[in-house]
């Protein structure tokens, strides 16, 4: 496995840890613990997607910097073979 299929293989590892932790908290609101352990992760995810974008490409436009090059459009399409 190359750098680049690790790192979206983690972004997608702590992206399942916050979706549980959002179910979680969904039921638990006031579990210090448990906003802390997602405020964490998702700084974490932030900065891992920050990372990936800078590197190979945006994953979400909000990570298309456009003030290099418009890249936007450089990720491989599903049809392609590369997303799954």
């Amino acid at each position: 496995m190359g750098n680049k299929e690790q790192m979206l293989q983690d972004i997608s590892t702590v992206d399942f840890v916050l979706v549980d932790l959002m179910l979680y908290l969904d039921t638990h609101p006031f579990d210090r613990g448990a906003m802390d352990y997602f405020n964490h992760y998702s700084r974490m995810k932030n900065q891992m997607t920050r990372e990936f974008s800078q590197k190979f490409f945006p994953l979400t436009k909000d990570l298309a910097d456009s003030n290099k090059e418009w890249r936007w459009g450089a990720a491989p399409l599903p049809w392609e073979g590369e997303c799954g």
